[in-house]
């Protein structure tokens, strides 16, 4: 009851209001940045000299020089990194874009030596070499990154002052830290590939935390695109890329087309080595004089039943390490347990009593996906992202639940712990979680009876709508909706809980009050130093117009930064002048 009490507190924070006045328990939207800066004080303003153009170099100087450290920290720093891009059209009925085709990528950010990534391998492009979407400089199918996705990641691989000017704009607050907002353009005979923008200076050690703009001039044979690059305070004094989006509308290339597309990038698991176990024999102390003593109450050996069920644990457990050693896998949190309340509402209504226990997990990727692990129940951030209520949300985890009523086993060769020696890029290929469709359709079945004693059986048409969304844009957004590891909701012309679509509306995307699924990114917080996961709480956002709702579709990132300390004790910030000399070139 307790459980069931802190889900529905939870659910309430997260619902949708709607002008229409239609609810949602599981909705979520980001916050509007401008409402959230705090007030200025004149004690800030009176840090204005009349002549203070030194200052300002001296800003400048620091911010320089803290670039430079930061690219040294990179070198050093091997995070996960997904790109998502949707292709797009407009839609002249809804009046807005809409996606027509879309692009994803994972892979591993390696800036040791120059730029390059480890990408993970798909079994499905084995005849392409094994390669998801090859290099990640070519997730942009014509190759518009000359000198590949790190362009986004840092603002030049070169800053140096000589190269630019820099043209004050104004003080400003991200979150709660209070920047110094910048224009950076390049000086005439700089080089190619020089960044052309804004940057954004957080006023205590002067690091660039956010970036806004493009390269400039364009090379003779490509184009570079246009991105809004945000770090995050991970540790004391250090900012690291976290979040990346990028959009285009009107690039003509090719004989006169347009590239119209938008694109998030995500930077995750900074700080891996601290997830695996091994760190914690660190904590283990043994007293060499005393006899270590057994001090269960059954101290015997196992019986058949309880060794099976053991064993299978085992492959389990070596699974749920790997993936989250790799960065897969978010560690057990607070998403876990709102996940784990909702299965308990579904097995304490159909009087199951399930050993060993069942357990939640949350795979830290984009594309809709879920799937058992042995007892275990995992699905993927985008899947929790875009589910409109509690009762789909429900519905795709009683889908896991019916696997593992049902007896579809893990095969036990995992139980080898040598089965999980290999390179983290061959994951995709190494594990599969997959059903085969009989038990698919078994399990849909089995769902189905488990949901009608739930508390979720006269909820559930909102689910069924879901359903009704995801087959319609599954043409469009194959690789949002395709599995990695598990089982895709669509399966060849079937999909997963095709039966609760009957009793679902019509699917009307023009439709203001209909919600059928939510926008990427609105529900899910993601820590990239260590890869914790929590729900975000927002206030309710009013839909005014169908543009608004954008299901499954990639929005902006407008993060709440925060600041956790600094490197060294803060000096005296440089005051700042309203005005420079400098003024912007080669625009």
């Amino acid at each position: 009851m307790k459980q069931t009490k802190m889900l529905r507190s939870v659910f309430a924070l997260l619902t949708l209001s709607l002008v229409c006045g239609a609810t949602s328990l599981f909705a979520q939207t980001a916050p509007d940045q401008t409402t959230q800066k705090p007030q200025v004080s004149t004690r800030d303003a009176a840090t204005q000299p009349a002549n203070a153009a030194g200052s300002f170099d001296q800003v400048v100087d620091r911010a320089v020089e803290r670039e430079h450290f930061f690219m040294a920290q990179m070198k050093q720093l091997h995070p996960l990194v997904e790109t998502y891009l949707q292709n797009l059209k407009e839609d002249k009925d809804l009046g807005a874009p809409v996606p027509t085709s879309d692009v994803y990528f994972l892979g591993r950010l390696d800036m040791s030596e120059g730029t390059d990534d480890r990408t993970f391998a798909s079994p499905t492009t084995s005849g392409l070499g094994k390669r998801m979407l090859g290099k990640l400089s070519n997730v942009y199918s014509m190759k518009f990154l000359p000198l590949g996705f790190a362009q986004m990641v840092i603002l030049d691989q070169d800053f140096q002052r000589k190269y630019y000017d820099f043209t004050f704009v104004r003080r400003e607050f991200l979150g709660e830290v209070r920047c110094i907002v910048v224009d950076v353009a390049p000086k005439k005979d700089a080089g190619k590939g020089r960044f052309l923008g804004r940057i954004w200076i957080e006023d205590q050690d002067y690091n660039i935390v956010r970036f806004n703009g493009t390269y400039y001039p364009h090379p003779r044979a490509g184009y570079y695109l246009h991105f809004d690059s945000w770090r995050q305070n991970l540790r004391p004094g250090v900012w690291l890329p976290s979040l990346i989006y990028s959009e285009e509308s009107d690039l003509k290339y090719r004989l006169g087309q347009t590239l119209n597309y938008k694109a998030q990038t995500r930077l995750w698991g900074y700080n891996l080595k601290d997830l695996r176990r091994n760190s914690e024999f660190t904590e283990i102390t043994v007293d060499p004089l005393q006899a270590v003593q057994d001090q269960s109450q059954k101290a015997q050996d196992a019986s058949p039943i309880e060794a099976q069920r053991a064993w299978e644990r085992q492959a389990e457990t070596n699974v749920l390490d790997r993936l989250q050693q790799i960065g897969l896998l978010a560690p057990e949190g607070e998403i876990d347990k709102v996940l784990l309340t909702v299965v308990n509402n579904v097995m304490v209504t159909n009087n199951l009593d399930i050993q060993p226990e069942i357990r939640c997990r949350v795979l830290m990727t984009t594309p809709l996906e879920s799937f058992t692990i042995g007892h275990t129940i995992v699905v993927s951030r985008g899947m929790i992202d875009v589910l409109p209520d509690e009762a789909s949300l429900a519905m795709i985890l009683t889908h896991e639940l019916a696997h593992i009523v049902l007896g579809h086993h893990l095969n036990t060769k995992l139980a080898f712990n040598d089965r999980m020696f290999f390179p983290d890029e061959r994951t995709f290929e190494r594990m599969d979680f997959a059903r085969d469709r009989g038990e698919e359709e078994a399990a849909d079945k089995k769902a189905m009876e488990l949901l009608n004693n739930s508390p979720y059986k006269d909820k559930l048409s909102n689910a069924g709508l879901f359903l009704k969304a995801v087959q319609a844009r599954a043409p469009e957004l194959k690789n949002l909706i395709r599995a990695h590891l598990g089982d895709s909701l669509l399966n060849g012309n079937a999909t997963r809980m095709s039966s609760l679509m009957t009793a679902s509306p019509q699917f009307d995307p023009k439709k203001a009050d209909q919600v059928a699924a939510l926008p990427l990114g609105g529900r899910v917080k993601v820590d990239p130093w260590n890869n914790q996961l929590e729900l975000v709480k927002t206030k309710p956002v009013a839909i005014t117009n169908p543009a608004d709702k954008m299901p499954f579709e990639v929005t902006p990132f407008f993060p709440f930064l925060t600041r956790l300390g600094t490197a060294s004790a803060p000096e005296k910030a440089a005051p700042v002048p309203e005005k420079t000399a400098a003024t912007p070139t080669g625009q």
